[in-house]
């Protein structure tokens, strides 16, 4: 049996990370057909002010960062909707108000090291964390499953959605709520400042290849699940930053398939 695997923390970080490499992409996909990856980096400076907020009054980060993320999704859909404020002006809103409260919370200099959730630590994922993961990735997975027309159709045209009488403001809703549960649970493994790369590089990857929704999923797929796991392992190898070893990986790979797109233009 290799080294890797005699020790229990790189196990639990091999299972969470293929659990978050596994849903990453199910929702990086509509983020970034609609360009919303603004929301990823949204929501990670949201789970900065959880996370600094949590340290500071002895709260459980994961669980902060989930119920926080949750209410955050609500109120920018509910200011986009209402106070029909454009989508980029609302997100600026939440990035920097959420960076001003982590920054609040940070100086302050109680509850933590907030490194580790900067950057990510698989020495942070406990087997409660795994779990957690598992039942939220199934959540996720079933009800992009359950709402996946719809969120096709008004990926691709959201004012013919909203003529057809599809749900529209609840579809929106309910794809944010599920951006703030992936991020949250892609924090331990990438950290805060590295989750929309996790997100969005795997769809931008496959969608160089240019094939048909269902195959471009399954290329994403690959592409985070093969990331992710390589990256553990080789931070684990040459004691790098488990997130920072992902994420590079994830631009090799893109970097790789760009000369695919040329030679589809050549082609047709």
């Amino acid at each position: 049996m290799p080294e890797i695997f005699t020790y229990g923390f790189m196990s639990r970080a091999l299972i969470a990370g293929s659990i978050v490499a596994i849903i990453a992409p199910l929702i990086g996909i509509f983020l970034v057909l609609r360009r919303y990856s603004l929301i990823a980096d949204t929501f990670s400076h949201i789970s900065l002010a959880s996370i600094a907020a949590a340290l500071f009054f002895g709260w459980n980060p994961v669980l902060t960062t989930l119920i926080l993320g949750a209410g955050a999704s609500l109120g920018i859909e509910k200011l986009n909707r209402v106070r029909k404020i454009y989508s980029e002006a609302v997100l600026a809103i939440f990035l920097s108000g959420a960076l001003a409260i982590a920054s609040i919370f940070i100086g302050f200099g109680k509850g933590g090291n907030i490194t580790n959730w900067l950057f990510g630590s698989i020495l942070t994922v406990s087997m409660s964390d795994i779990w957690t993961m598992l039942i939220i990735g199934v959540i996720v997975v079933a009800v992009v499953k359950l709402f996946y027309k719809e969120l096709l159709f008004i990926s691709f045209d959201e004012n013919s959605a909203q003529v057809s009488g599809l749900p529209v403001k609840f579809i929106n809703r309910l794809l944010i709520l599920l951006i703030a549960l992936v991020i949250s649970l892609a924090i331990p493994i990438v950290g805060i400042l590295l989750i929309s790369a996790l997100i969005t590089l795997p769809v931008i990857t496959a969608l160089q290849f240019r094939v048909s929704f269902i195959k471009t999923i399954v290329i994403a797929e690959i592409v985070s699940v093969f990331s992710v796991l390589s990256g553990i392992i080789t931070s684990f190898y040459l004691d790098s930053s488990t997130g920072g070893t992902i994420v590079l990986i994830m631009i090799a790979i893109f970097l790789v398939s760009l000369p695919i797109k040329n030679l589809t233009k050549k082609r047709i």
